[in-house]
């Protein structure tokens, strides 16, 4: 018997060791978040983030369908705690008293499950799908003149492509890839590619309706913006279409909600919601590409 104490005590340092000495080698670099220069616009307190998404749409449903569910699960608290408190003082221990061990039936407990598993798919089917059926198979149409980006995410960074002037993404492959002069990997010799945009912070104009096409470049990461109720999964090797908008000018952050890795903290990215004309100010000075400097006047 002691042999195997032995044994086991011994297996469980080698472990911990192990652990401590591997887990720093494996790990990946951290970094610190990147923190915005500017302040963020809202009072985010200690409820929900402001919604900044037009009245009757779908972020606003799922605000009301979180306060539904809360005021449910309000109403279980309550009655399962009193039921509990009940079966404390009912079944105490007394003198005189023995416990039988007979299962006892019943009725209402088995009623109020009944209740509260039809209640729970009243709300998946009568209110959850519905609500996102509509934000999923209605998508703006062009007549609507929507704005088409597409959002690539990688450890630990969230890009974003506009097509440009001309409307028209130009081509992308890894081949291109370049960390420090193209980021999104788009084909240089494709002209529709020339004025296309690349950033790190994601400008739209504010009442003007979204198209963004999600993917990733390396793990599974979530697009998620807290004041539209945005969320959707990036998956490698897929394009997945989104929509939102915008009623409120302002910064806003963009994060991350799935776990892609170590520095998955760091991965934030700044909104900015602006005003039609400037948006097209920052749009068109975007597209003209990054100012290039003389090296005689840098000499100087």
């Amino acid at each position: 018997m002691n042999s195997r104490r032995y044994t086991a005590i011994a297996s469980v340092l080698v472990a911990v060791l192990w652990l401590g000495f591997a887990t720093p080698l494996l790990a990946q670099d951290t970094a610190a978040a990147p923190s915005f220069d500017v302040e963020l616009t809202g009072d985010y307190g200690y409820h929900l983030p402001p919604n900044i998404a037009p009245e009757g749409t779908y972020p606003h449903t799922v605000d009301s369908l979180i306060d539904i569910l809360h005021y449910f699960m309000v109403v279980l608290f309550v009655g399962w705690g009193i039921f509990f408190v009940y079966c404390l003082w009912k079944f105490r221990q007394r003198e005189g008293h023995k416990a039988d061990a007979k299962p006892i039936k019943a009725k209402a407990s088995k009623y109020a499950e009944i209740v509260v598993a039809i209640f729970e798919a009243f709300l998946l089917i009568g209110l959850s799908i519905p609500a996102w059926a509509s934000v999923r198979n209605e998508f703006p149409t062009e007549e609507e003149n929507p704005l088409h980006l597409r959002v690539v995410a990688e450890q630990f960074q969230w890009n974003f492509h506009y097509p440009g002037p001309d409307g028209v993404f130009g081509k992308t492959s890894p081949a291109f890839l370049d960390l420090a002069t193209n980021i999104l990997g788009i084909d240089p010799a494709d002209p529709n590619g020339k004025d296309d945009i690349t950033a790190t912070e994601l400008h739209i104009p504010v009442n003007r309706k979204v198209i963004a096409d999600i993917s990733s470049k390396d793990v599974i990461h979530s697009f998620a913006i807290g004041v539209l109720r945005v969320k959707q999964d990036a998956i490698p090797g897929m394009r997945i279409p989104v929509w939102f908008e915008a009623n409120r000018t302002g910064n806003y952050e963009i994060s991350c909600a799935q776990l892609c890795g170590n520095n998955h903290y760091s991965m934030r990215a700044l909104m900015i919601v602006e005003d039609q004309g400037v948006f097209d100010a920052w749009y068109a000075k975007a597209a003209e590409g990054p100012e290039e400097f003389d090296e005689d006047e840098l000499d100087d």
